[in-house]
Formats: structure tokens, C-alpha cells, sequence
């Protein structure tokens, strides 16, 4: 199965090269005309001077629109199924806290009624304030350590709130994307199944259960943060924000920002990464005995849902789902790991 995919990863890349105009596109789900938007924010919003509005290619979850102002500019969302209506709540009072805290990233817009999130083209929608910067192409020590600090922030500044979230992409939910899997695989892809099951026993029998947890970001990627002069502007897309192990978030980044495009681990990223979260805040002892359980389980994770994508994935979309070879790759690295400090994670 893993070469029928890297084939397929080439064919779409090669795709990819020769229609950069039709893929600039593909996040756009929910097609929205300057004159919707217009009437949008003149029904809603005390927003006025609507000069453009720029479709945003990044991102796979929602649309994404950049609308400018005579004085501003502003981003305007609209969630697509994938994003329950249920828990926008959750995601926008977190934002709303989180801006509160003086944590860099999108500023929930109130809306003249006092709501947050209205219908615009059947999707519910909302407006938030647009942050300067763009996120790197090419990953540096310094971007990792940033990344661990603001990682620390996030956690650190999130305990006294009252919000709450359920993983819903929690060990316990494994088995049945594994399930969804089987069902689909064939006779050559048995071997991928028989794999991903017995990594998923093992994390069963060797989860912990008490680790100091609360609000996680749970998808810190690249694509995620935004830099501007070496300097990280702010953090968006909260939208997989859930309560979880802390360490289980630092382990999300790891496996984010810590391998090279061969998929070799680099060390010395995951050490300034660990070594930014540190100074702002500690790790115990258990959270550190698990590091190599919790990156198994991230990648575990990463890879079971881009599996699911891959084999729901329609010909005739335009997003393109994840390459899941990326995380088996990942995955078999942590599989070899035997302590801790294969993370870069020392004491000072």
C-alpha cells in the first residue's frame, strides 16, 4: 500500500506543479460574492468601506476569506461539516479568553446582536481580526523553540478557564477510525491494518491516566503560526482545541516540526522545542517518562485520520487530502525510540 501511495503522492505533486492556478482554490469550499459579503457585514457588523475580498487557498477544515477595508482588514470564516455547530461556542470563548491573556491570535468580532456566529450562504460564519506575518517555509532552531514558549503560554494560561471540550479524536476513538480502515482495505493493504492495530494495543495497555492536563491546542503545525521577522505573530486555527494531556500537545509539535522532509528526526529542533517550553513551563517526571508513548500516539492519530481521508478522498475535489505515508514514517521512528532523551530533552 505504501508504494501505491507514494506513487499516487507523486502523481499529485507533479498535478499540483502544472495547475498552481486551479489548486490556489482548493480550500474554498463555500463561494462567497463581494456583494454577499457586503450585505453580510452591513446586516451584522458595524463594518463598512468594503473594498476586496480575497479567497485563502491554506487550510482544508473551512473557507477562508481576507476582506479588506478602507482602514482594516479582517478574516471572514465560514465552517464547513467538518466543524460541528455545537462546538463553536468552545471555540470562540476560547479565543475570546485567549485574547484577553494577551495570547497572539484571531480576535473573535462581536457582532451588533451580541452573537458571534450567524448563517451566510447556508454555513454558519464569523468574522475575527486578521494577524500580520505568514508561517515558514523553512524551519529553524529559533522557530522551534518560539513554538515551544507559545505552546507553555497556551497551557499555562488556559487553567483557570471554565471551558470545556472532549477529545474527540482521543485514544478511545481509535478503534472505530481503524474499523472505518478495515472496511475499506484490500488484500495487499492487510499488512498496514495488522500493523496500526498492534500499535494501537500497545498504546492501549501502556496509556497513562494521570497526567496534568487541560485546554490543548491538539494541531500546532507549521501552517498554523505566523512569523514576521523572525518574530512568531500568532496561532490560529483552534479548531481541533480540546481538553488532553499537555505532553500529548508537545508531542503534536514533535512530530510538526521536528523531521526533515526524508522524514529523519532532527534532535536538535525537538531540544530547542522542549527547551522554549521549559522556560516558561516545567514538565514532571511522568510527563517526561511518557514523551515516547504520547508521539507514538500522536502520530498513531495523525496517521488513522489522513488514512480515512485518503480512502474517502473524492477525484473530483479540489482539496487534496494528506500524504498518510508522512506519519507511518513518523510513527516507525518512535516506534524505536528507548528514552526520553532520544527527544533532545535534558536537564539543565
Amino acid at each position: 500500500m505504501l508504494i501505491t501511495i507514494l506513487f499516487i503522492i507523486s502523481l499529485i505533486k507533479l498535478y499540483k506543479f502544472i495547475n498552481k492556478e486551479i489548486i490556489k482554490l482548493m480550500a474554498v469550499y463555500t463561494k462567497v460574492s463581494f456583494s454577499e459579503a457586503q450585505e453580510f457585514l452591513e446586516k451584522f457588523y458595524s463594518i463598512r468601506d468594503l473594498e476586496e475580498i480575497i479567497e485563502i487557498s491554506q487550510g482544508v477544515e473551512n473557507t477562508n476569506y481576507i476582506l479588506v477595508t478602507k482602514n482594516k482588514k479582517f478574516i471572514l470564516t465560514l465552517y464547513e461539516n467538518r466543524v460541528s455547530h455545537g462546538d463553536l461556542p468552545f471555540f470562540i470563548n476560547l479565543l475570546v479568553e485567549l485574547n484577553h491573556k494577551n495570547i497572539d491570535c484571531p480576535n473573535p468580532i462581536k457582532m451588533n446582536n451580541g452573537s458571534y456566529t450567524e448563517k451566510l450562504n447556508n454555513k454558519y460564519a464569523a468574522i475575527f481580526s486578521f494577524l500580520p506575518g505568514k508561517s515558514t517555509l523553512t524551519i529553524k532552531n529559533e522557530h522551534c523553540f518560539l513554538v515551544g514558549q507559545t505552546l507553555a503560554n497556551i497551557h499555562l494560561k488556559t487553567t483557570d478557564l471554565s471551558l470545556y471540550r472532549e477529545n474527540a479524536l482521543s485514544l478511545k476513538h481509535w478503534a472505530e477510525l481503524l474499523k472505518m480502515i478495515k472496511e475499506v482495505s484490500t488484500e495487499q493493504e492487510d499488512k498496514l491494518y495488522r500493523d496500526l492495530s498492534i500499535e494501537h494495543n500497545f498504546l492501549m495497555d501502556n496509556w497513562p491516566d494521570n497526567l496534568p492536563n487541560g485546554i490543548i491546542h491538539g494541531d500546532l503545525f507549521p501552517d498554523n503560526i505566523f512569523f514576521k521577522n523572525n518574530k512568531l505573530t500568532g496561532v490560529i486555527d483552534f479548531y481541533f482545541a480540546c481538553n488532553e494531556f499537555y505532553i500529548f500537545d508537545i508531542a503534536i509539535c514533535i512530530n510538526a516540526w521536528c523531521f526533515e522532509s526524508d522524514y529523519s528526526f532532527n534532535i536538535t529542533k525537538a531540544s530547542h522545542l522542549l527547551e522554549g517550553y521549559r522556560t516558561l513551563k516545567g514538565l514532571t517526571e511522568y510527563e517526561i517518562q511518557y514523551l515516547p508513548i504520547m508521539c507514538r500516539g500522536s502520530a498513531l492519530r495523525f496517521l488513522l485520520t489522513r488514512l480515512v481521508d485518503w480512502n474517502k478522498r473524492d477525484q473530483n475535489a479540489l482539496v487534496i487530502p494528506k500524504d498518510p505515508n508522512e506519519y507511518y514514517n513518523k510513527l516507525q521512528f518512535h516506534q524505536s525510540v528507548t528514552s526520553p532523551l532520544d527527544y533532545g530533552i535534558y536537564d539543565k
